[in-house]
């Protein structure tokens, strides 16, 4: 999951200042983790402990008080989690890449990654954002190739990524909805030949540039096994000891 969090930080910078450009420094002395960073912990972390995702994300939104929380996240905290959040955001599918590592079989993938989501993104588009990009990191990690990644997604949950990334790139800007996420940074891991590449190919369309990183950082990492040393050093002293905690607890399970 590291490949998400590494796609949060490089994107950190240029969520509100877009490049349109596969050329700009990967880090600068800015760049720094973000909410998803943390959410994409705490599902980790409730996989590792066999804990209610919801309880747990709850737990570090209320730990990161500073952190710009989508605004259903923050209205669902203010009142303790007691109600399911109904975000149609890109929220829930930038966090769900650790059920695509833990999980041996597409039928629990999914079904945890339906769980995962529920509890702050009840609607039905961010559910099935979820789902899809579980599903993606799943069939990355178990050695499915782009094409059989392709199909299965627009099979199963009909999104059309036949676009090219060029075309994308000329018209994208922000949109926080789950598909208008999702469909980007799959087109952008589609279109990749490295992860740094794939982290490239994302934060150059523009928009919510680090969910997008973060998203297609998940994915990539599962298929080109693993993320380069030296994008995972800069990450990692980028990171407080508390997510270095979980995240390392967690490749040691898992990985």
């Amino acid at each position: 999951m590291l490949g998400s969090i590494a796609g949060d930080v490089i994107g950190s910078v240029y969520e509100k200042k877009n490049v349109k450009s596969k050329v700009f420094d990967l880090f600068s002395n800015g760049s720094h983790f973000t909410d998803d960073s943390v959410l994409t912990v705490a599902v980790a972390d409730a996989i590792i402990n066999e804990r209610e995702y919801g309880k747990v994300i709850l737990e570090y939104v209320q730990n990161y008080p500073n952190l710009n929380f989508g605004s259903f996240v923050k209205i669902w905290s203010m009142n303790d989690g007691k109600e399911l959040g109904e975000s149609w955001g890109n929220g829930s599918a930038m966090r769900v890449a650790p059920i695509g590592f833990a999980y041996n079989s597409m039928e629990k993938v999914l079904h945890e990654a339906e769980i995962s989501s529920r509890c702050t993104h009840n609607h039905p588009q961010a559910i099935k954002a979820s789902l899809a990009t579980a599903a993606a990191v799943f069939l990355a990690r178990t050695g499915k190739n782009k094409d059989e990644i392709k199909r299965f997604i627009e099979n199963n949950f009909k999104y059309n990524l036949d676009e090219r990334l060029n075309k994308l790139r000329e018209y994208y800007k922000l949109d926080l909805s789950a598909e208008g996420t999702v469909v980007p940074a799959l087109i952008s891991f589609l279109e990749s030949d490295s992860f740094e590449d794939a982290i490239r190919n994302a934060i150059s369309l523009g928009g919510d540039s680090d969910t997008i990183a973060c998203i297609t950082g998940g994915i990539a990492e599962a298929y080109y096994k693993g993320v380069p040393k030296e994008i995972k050093d800069e990450v990692w002293k980028r990171l407080d000891e508390n997510l270095q905690v979980k995240i390392g607890l967690f490749y040691k399970k898992y990985f």
